[in-house]
């Protein structure tokens, strides 16, 4: 059995749904298909759950943005009366449902109940298109087998449970293809939970630990790992081989190529994972294993954008010591803020995490009653694996850094484009 992932870029317009049905119908023997959210619609979703949450009347015409973005693609892929329209209605009327009632207190909460929509509705489009095009599959709610604590948006499997359901569910003697959602999944009590940002990669590697998979294909629109994006820079080339080690040290320092989660699951079964280019899908890409020997890698540059910079210094000018840090890692986690880098001194402590508007006000105000706070909201965070001299040159040039930190195999600068609040 082979799990293959499809994101967002893959199945973003009509062209990519028929993309992924070519690679589907050349496959042989059992496999499931895991989905994300087509094109930009987990962006779309976060603003529409922003409105919601905050009361702004603009959520109506997000609702209407997403719904005809995705009828436009239903529309040059079916007939009129195809049951996809139907399975789409069911799902509008659900998230309108939502919409029309009051929000909770809980942010995150709501977060997830309005974001699971757009794996919903693309797992949809494409299990109903294969099945138009007579290749026979099983639609899955993934929500009903993977099983999560109450962690909203970034909740933990239960691994015991959820692999007992899952294994009940892809019965390959029902169907030899499932197609599933990536990024959600469920508590006991059947509330929507997601497994953070760009999760669909680490349910991809959890489906192929709990059902012991051959091997795990990511599908993008790269030719595979590669030592940089192409599209920042032209010197770009694809890696071929990487061990498990490198992969989750790539994905913590911010590589979009890969979940920092996806790594694990896999590792602890030695399944094979695989980035291949869904446009070029006879490209063998690049495979993530276990290598013993040494693997000499080029310098692997990454920009890690919508950062913010915070700089804390204690009111009563005591030292950054353990209780110090100790509370700032703890509202940290209360926010739910990724910490990327840090830097402290005897009385400062600098750290970049990812922007989240949606709680950066509460999340300052918070900081401010022991510390005086000085921040920047527009820096990006630049990490160089395996440097040398010549690749800061070349990828930093003489541009000023707030902060530069070098270990045997890793360099990262914090650049800036306006001065410091």
């Amino acid at each position: 059995m082979k799990v293959f992932k499809f994101g967002g870029a893959s199945v973003k317009d009509v062209a990519g749904v028929k993309n992924l049905s070519s690679i589907v119908h050349q496959q042989h023997g059992q496999l499931i298909v895991v989905v994300s959210a087509m094109g930009k619609t987990t962006n779309l979703l976060e603003t529409l759950c922003n409105a919601y949450f905050h009361q702004d009347a603009k959520s109506t015409t997000i609702m209407k943005e997403l719904k005809n973005f995705h009828l436009d693609i239903v529309n040059n892929l079916f007939p009129l009366n195809s049951p996809v329209y139907k399975h789409l209605e069911e799902l509008f009327t659900g998230l309108e449902n939502i919409l029309a009632s009051e929000s909770s207190l809980c942010y995150d909460y709501e977060y997830d109940r309005i974001i699971c929509f757009g794996e919903l509705i693309s797992t949809t489009i494409i299990s109903d298109y294969l099945k138009m095009e007579g290749i026979d599959n099983q639609f899955i709610d993934i929500r009903k087998f993977l099983k999560t604590d109450q962690n909203y948006r970034n909740a933990n499997i239960d691994l015991e449970l959820s692999e007992h359901l899952c294994r009940n569910a892809f019965d390959f003697n029902t169907s030899s293809i499932f197609v599933t959602q990536g990024f959600i999944a469920g508590t006991r009590t059947n509330q929507t939970t997601t497994l953070g940002r760009e999760g669909s990669d680490y349910t991809a590697a959890l489906l192929a630990n709990l059902l012991n998979a051959e091997d795990v294909t990511i599908w993008k629109d790269v030719p595979g790992v590669m030592n940089a994006d192409p599209k920042e820079y032209e010197k770009a080339q694809v890696i071929s081989r990487m061990s498990y080690k490198e992969a989750i040290e790539l994905s913590h320092f911010g590589a979009k190529i890969i979940h920092p989660k996806t790594i694990k699951p896999i590792q602890n079964k030695q399944i094979p994972l695989y980035v291949r280019s869904f446009l070029h899908p006879d490209s063998r890409g690049t495979v993530i294993q276990e290598i013993d020997e040494h693997l000499k890698l080029p310098p692997i540059y990454i920009n890690k954008g919508n950062q913010c910079l915070l700089t804390l210094t204690p009111r009563d000018f005591s030292f950054i010591a353990e209780e110090k840090l100790s509370h700032i890692f703890a509202v940290l986690a209360q926010y739910k803020l990724k910490l990327n880098l840090m830097q402290n001194s005897a009385i400062s402590f600098s750290f970049c995490v990812d922007c989240n508007s949606a709680v950066f006000n509460e999340f300052l105000d918070q900081l401010r009653e022991e510390f005086e706070v000085r921040y920047n909201q527009d820096v990006k965070l630049i990490t160089i694996r395996h440097y040398n001299e010549e690749i800061i040159r070349e990828i930093i040039g003489d541009t000023p850094s707030l902060v530069e930190q070098r270990s045997r195999t890793t360099a990262q600068f914090v650049l800036r484009n306006h001065v410091l609040q």
